[in-house]
């Protein structure tokens, strides 16, 4: 398993990137290291790939455009294919740490088509009302899946059979899964929304450091400015300008603590134009100056 603390994603999207991903064991298993994450969260983003997880310890928040769920050390659940989602460390008296289970349903499908994928994976992953399934140690039930996602990461892969095995412990999991996520499943519900949020994200992750207006941004989606609105109000809770700043700081933050730009470059880079203004918007953001946040990072052990 393979500690991280920090994540990537493919060119001008917020698709997540999956470096070690391999096609012909389509699975990574990854040690969160939530709390040197820059800001200490992962800013939006979507993948293909299923994301089953496990808190080990301290606390995180998953934002989906459906709302919020805390998720404190014990309990853990399973974020769907393609969702957009967010996640912040939450706790300050110990470390937040989250381990992961990252796999394309093929691995338990098989074949594209197949009965397996008909029966028992898609029923699941083209349920657009179901964004996570959060699994809680309360709930009799959800403690015994629980229970078999924490006993999993104690697999090696340095033992033999440990791709059957994984795949075994994966599957009996997905069963458990599958019946807890009956009643969800049930209630019927599409939403174009989500389609349309992220082609507007994707503009604003290619185009951040130009002017961006918001009839252009509605026009990647093919929406009126109004419609525009209401999308990012429905899916991020907050307005395009707001989304677009908040991107821009975060592109800052990135430049920052990874890179020598004096902070006059990295100020245009980012769109954010001045630096003096750049340096008054970003000390409201991240409650420090660009330079006292370049050698806070720089200078910690990440």
């Amino acid at each position: 398993m393979k500690n991280i603390h920090s994540i990537e994603f493919y060119t001008g999207s917020k698709e997540e990137l999956l470096p070690d991903y391999e096609k012909d064991f389509p699975y990574i298993a990854s040690r969160a290291e939530l709390d040197k994450y820059i800001g200490r969260y992962v800013p939006w983003h979507w993948h293909k790939t299923v994301e089953l997880f496990y808190m080990e310890s301290g606390s995180i928040e998953y934002d989906t455009p459906g709302g919020k769920l805390l998720f404190p050390a014990g309990s853990g659940g399973m974020v769907n294919s393609n969702v957009l989602h967010m996640t912040k460390a939450i706790s300050q008296k110990e470390q937040n740490i989250q381990l992961l289970h990252i796999f394309d349903v093929s691995l338990l499908a098989g074949k594209q088509g197949s009965r397996i994928e008909q029966k028992y994976i898609a029923p699941v992953i083209t349920a657009p009302q179901i964004e996570v399934i959060p699994l809680f140690p309360g709930n009799a039930a959800e403690k015994r899946i629980l229970n078999l996602i924490a006993t999993s990461f104690h697999l090696s892969s340095d033992e033999f059979g440990y791709e059957i095995k994984l795949r075994e412990a994966l599957t009996e999991i997905w069963l458990m899964l599958f019946e807890l996520s009956r009643p969800m499943r049930e209630k019927k519900r599409y939403n174009k929304i989500n389609d349309k949020i992220k082609l507007m994200m994707i503009y604003i992750h290619e185009h951040y450091g130009e002017k961006i207006s918001i009839p252009e941004l509605a026009a990647a989606a093919y929406l009126s400015e109004r419609e525009c609105y209401r999308v990012f109000h429905d899916c991020l809770h907050m307005t395009p300008v707001e989304y677009i700043k908040a991107y821009r700081l975060q592109a800052a933050c990135q430049m920052l603590a990874n890179g020598q730009e004096s902070v006059t470059v990295i100020s245009h880079d980012c769109g954010l134009g001045s630096s003096s203004y750049f340096g008054k918007v970003f000390r409201e953001y991240a409650h420090c100056s660009p330079t006292e946040y370049r050698r806070k990072w720089q200078n910690s052990d990440r």
